[in-house]
């Protein structure tokens, strides 16, 4: 809590709007356990003293019980701000206060440096030791939105826990923008208004303040002018009324809601905006066949494509295969059961630069496609802890043959993918005899073709890593040592490199592919020790060049002195 509005003073009856709120207790800064009625405790090393009261009003009086501030002749409680500067509280008083819960009534003794120390104040004594009767009420949560004092906000209602929006989603809002005389600048419709927080609203206050609030949450904000409308303010135009230059804002806001709107590749190509959530957390993921109904549009509204329940039969489709455009893939793996999202797809996840005819009309080459998606069913591939060793070495056999074909293809990002998933298919499990063998070598033929995969997509690292696995299981297998060296080498590790290229002649001296990788190889190190001595002799020479400088100054400065002393002997 930043800062915080509290309310105090005598007990009265709450409005029903107060009785709703749903308050939170204050900041517990004791350790011990709570006080009972009647007892008295210091608070830490502030000397402040709390004791437990059955009644009471918001008092302060001195110590000999002369009262400077009461109020118990006022209707109404009062409301501070917990700040050390606050004009009339004291200093400590704000330790006291937050540690108290609502409804709790309490006698504080605050110490002369806690109070209001040498100076006093009104009918406050220099140097007094001050009482404080207090009955908490109520509090409004103060939040320094950009920690700058540009944008305070007062949280009014508190609104749903459950999350708040982030600079891609769209929320619906209503708004009055006041200046500090009330003149009216701005206000919403009364339904509210649509905007996306990245793209901003009537200025830079409001989508910054959004982002820090729940669905249903009703603030209060002070903007100062860098947050508003600036030096220069803004004449009078449209709905909003002008505002003089430096204004301070007076802005009531209520987030009425949100649709989250998510990045589903990260490449701000491909997004996904949820108009309804679906059912608990599982979703799609790659692999799984999926149920849609979807209406695809132009982003000029013109639909070129309709899977609707009652009037065309939904699509079913396998994700990740490649059987509909990437977007719309790569989205249906996002979601749940029962969601309903719109789709924003770039022309490099869509029909790229090509026209395409589909059902309903024509797609012009690098159009941008709006997809109505609703996700009517999924199901899941089966993972190898629901599978039998028999269905393990199917599936891991299938995922490498579908590898195959996708190198075959050239599609390496995609065939990798394949064999790593075919490998992790049988990687536990209990295997016997014949089992056991064909395992291990599926196993090692998953690795190697995936690292040949990784090969051609210059990922060396990964190379390495899986080529290590295949020596895990086999020590001398040849294509593991011989991709190994390769990728050793193009990462400067020729140490390494040389050690996999002998361990593979040993095991297969006759090996042409190895010789020529081990001729690449001497040719590697015969540069590396070109640049190496070229180095050492730059180094050398400027290490030469300095000594000589150093010489030189020394030199000069020998005799700079001699003439020196030689002048005061004269």
């Amino acid at each position: 809590m930043d800062s915080s509005a509290i309310a105090l003073g005598a007990p009265q009856i709450t409005s029903s709007d107060d009785e709703e709120l749903d308050e939170e207790e204050g900041e517990v800064i004791e350790s011990a356990p709570p006080l009972q009625i009647g007892e008295e405790r210091v608070l830490g090393s502030l000397h402040i003293k709390k004791k437990m009261l059955e009644l009471v009003h918001y008092v302060g009086t001195l110590l000999d019980g002369t009262i400077f501030y009461s109020t118990r002749d006022k209707s109404e409680p009062v409301t501070l701000t917990l700040k050390v500067d606050e004009v009339r509280a004291p200093r400590g008083l704000g330790h006291c206060i937050m540690t108290m819960k609502k409804g709790e009534i309490a006698l504080f003794t605050l110490p002369v440096d806690q109070g209001y120390g040498a100076e006093g104040y009104d009918n406050v004594p220099p140097n007094s030791v001050i009482q404080f009767e207090i009955e908490l009420f109520s509090w409004i949560d103060v939040v320094d939105v950009r920690r700058d004092g540009g944008i305070i906000k007062k949280i009014i209602e508190k609104g749903d826990k459950n999350g708040k929006p982030s600079d891609l989603d769209e929320v619906l809002v209503k708004y009055q923008v006041e200046l500090l005389d009330s003149t009216i600048v701005a206000k919403s419709p009364d339904q509210g208004i649509q905007f996306c927080v990245n793209d901003g609203h009537l200025c830079p206050a409001l989508p910054l303040a959004i982002v820090s609030m729940h669905p249903g949450e009703k603030v209060k904000l002070i903007v100062q002018p860098q947050y508003g409308f600036g030096e220069e303010g803004r004449s009078s135009s449209g709905i909003i009324n002008a505002v003089p230059p430096n204004s301070v804002l007076n802005i009531d806001v209520l987030l009425v809601s949100y649709k989250p709107v998510i990045d589903v590749v990260g490449d701000s190509k491909v997004f996904k905006k949820i108009l309804r959530d679906g059912e608990g957390s599982s979703v799609a993921d790659d692999g799984a066949t999926v149920t849609v109904s979807y209406v695809a549009k132009l982003e000029d509204g013109t639909i070129f494509e309709r899977k609707e329940v009652g009037e065309e039969e939904p699509l079913v489709f396998v994700t990740d295969e490649e059987q509909v455009i990437t977007g719309l893939d790569k989205a249906a793996a996002t979601m749940k059961k029962g969601e309903k999202a719109v789709l924003k797809i770039s022309p490099e996840y869509g029909f790229g630069n090509v026209e395409v005819q589909r059902d309903l009309a024509k797609v012009p080459q690098c159009s941008t496609l709006i997809y109505e998606v609703e996700m009517l069913d999924f199901v899941k591939e089966k993972t190898p802890r629901e599978m039998n060793n028999e269905e393990k070495i199917e599936a891991a056999n299938r995922k490498k043959e579908e590898g195959n074909l996708l190198y075959k293809n050239q599609k390496y990002q995609r065939a990798a993918k394949k064999y790593n998933k075919a490998a992790d298919f049988i990687e536990t499990g209990k295997f016997e005899g014949d089992e056991e063998k064909q395992l291990k070598a599926l196993r090692v033929s998953c690795f190697l073709n995936a690292a040949a995969c990784s090969l051609k997509l210059k990922n060396f690292r990964e190379t390495i890593i899986l080529c290590s696995e295949v020596l895990d299981i086999e020590f001398q297998n040849v294509k593991a040592l011989y991709r190994r060296a390769q990728s050793h080498i193009e990462v400067g590790d020729l140490i390494s490199a040389e050690m996999d290229i002998k361990k593979a002649l040993e095991a297969d001296p006759e090996n042409r592919e190895v010789k020529s990788l081990y001729k690449t190889l001497k040719f590697a190190k015969a540069e590396s020790d070109r640049r190496d001595a070229k180095l050492y002799a730059n180094m050398f020479a400027l290490s030469k060049k300095l000594k000589v400088v150093a010489e030189e100054e020394k030199m000069a400065t020998n005799i700079e002195t001699t003439e020196h002393s030689n002048e005061q002997s004269s």
